[in-house]
């Protein structure tokens, strides 16, 4: 699933009050690892679909030579089942980071205290109430 103009808010119960850079010690990095790294790197380049993509090929060892010539038959394999949206991420749900889809649904990342951040969690984008929609991530805890 991809969104436009959208803003996945911070969970309500993150357990941080700033962005905090995710880590592992993990031979294999995890995939919101993945996800901070590229995203941090490359703000308004993925779209979700493409994200995970990149996330998927680097995650699972993928040669950097094959990620081309192989391209369609990985899409075609991944996108075969359904994957969550980053609502389901363990960056807003857990590292404090809100997740920004611009107009063309391309994605970047905005730690919860940054002037942006507050600015359109706040409703406040724009002025004239044309901010994006705003969309909880998912709760860490059931309520």
């Amino acid at each position: 699933m991809s969104y436009k103009d959208t803003l996945i808010l911070v969970s309500a119960d993150c357990p941080v009050e700033r962005g905090v850079v995710p880590t592992s010690h993990k031979e294999t990095p995890p995939a919101h690892v993945i996800q901070y790294e590229l995203l941090l790197r490359n703000p308004y380049v993925y779209t979700h679909e493409e994200l995970l993509y990149q996330v998927h090929i680097r995650h699972k060892g993928v040669p950097e030579e094959e990620w081309e010539s192989r391209r369609e038959e990985i899409w075609n394999e991944l996108f075969s089942k359904p994957h969550p949206c980053l609502r389901a991420s363990a960056l807003p749900k857990k590292f404090g980071w809100g997740v920004h889809y611009d107009s063309e649904g391309r994605i970047a990342l905005y730690a919860m205290e940054s002037p942006e951040y507050q600015e359109w969690a706040s409703g406040e984008a724009s002025g004239d109430g044309e901010g994006p929609k705003l969309l909880p991530a998912m709760r860490n805890k059931k309520a």
